[in-house]
């Protein structure tokens, strides 16, 4: 069974990855979709033209990764394409952002991700494709993004060295680093502060990232960066100091 897995599945760049891989992978037999809101997942079944297993499954929380892992066990699929969308992210500084929920963006951002990561590629072969979502909050650290930037951080570094690793067996893997994003990850992020001016300037849409993202992976490129503005931004956080920068970001990033 020929399969691809998409978590985040439920709303924005997961829900319009799961769209596009449809689109483009025609020989699927399933796509699986996870992420925690079934009902979600279920409208992003229905638009879908291949058959979607729908997976409600919270990654933050290791029971949900241990019945990820004896559904793999049970089924043995082949998966074709893995995109890791899941994650979510809070503006804000260390000490007014709670605790608990900084911790659980670690989790999700990083732990699930690595877990689902490692749970595919036994299933993986020559032809295969990683699809990790990462962030342009990965070039360089963010003054009140500081939690969400460290994991994007990660997953670019963990997705890099993944795919050197993977040269070999024919798997690619591709980080993706777009700029803000017109979805709803700002409703969430947004609780403390909503995002400065720059970041509504630079939004770019869902549909273009992601088809973006699945072009670069054609090319086999290890990182896909979306629009000019980010393209610059990766530019000066290579050629610039990043203390002259980060004042810069702090102003960008937060407006009370």
């Amino acid at each position: 069974m020929k399969i691809a897995v998409v978590t985040g599945a439920s709303s924005g760049m997961g829900a319009e990855a799961a769209r596009q891989i449809d689109r483009m992978y025609r020989n699927l037999d399933e796509i699986w979709l996870i992420a925690r809101r079934k009902d979600c997942l279920q409208e992003t079944a229905a638009a879908l033209q291949t058959k979607a297993r729908v997976i409600d499954l919270d990654l933050s929380k290791k029971s949900s990764c241990h019945t990820l892992q004896k559904l793999f066990e049970k089924e043995k699929p082949s998966v074709r394409v893995l995109a890791n969308a899941a994650g979510f992210g809070m503006i804000g500084t260390a000490e007014e952002i709670k605790p608990e929920t900084q911790i659980e963006m670690i989790d999700v951002n990083c732990r699930g991700l690595t877990y689902v990561t490692l749970l595919c590629l036994p299933y993986m072969k020559n032809g295969s494709r990683i699809l990790q979502f990462a962030s342009a909050a990965a070039f360089m650290p963010q003054p009140g993004f500081g939690v969400y930037a460290a994991t994007k951080s990660y997953v670019l570094s963990f997705s890099r060295s993944l795919s050197e690793e993977l040269k070999k067996r024919g798997i690619i893997v591709t980080a993706v680093c777009p700029g803000p994003v017109d979805t709803a990850f700002f409703d969430t992020a947004s609780r403390y502060h909503t995002a400065g001016v720059l970041k509504k300037l630079a939004m770019a849409s869902p549909e273009k990232v992601v088809r973006q993202a699945l072009i670069d992976s054609l090319k086999h490129r290890k990182l896909s960066v979306y629009g000019v503005p980010m393209r610059t931004a990766l530019f000066f956080t290579k050629t610039l100091p990043h203390s002259m920068l980060e004042p810069l970001l702090s102003k960008i990033m937060m407006t009370r």
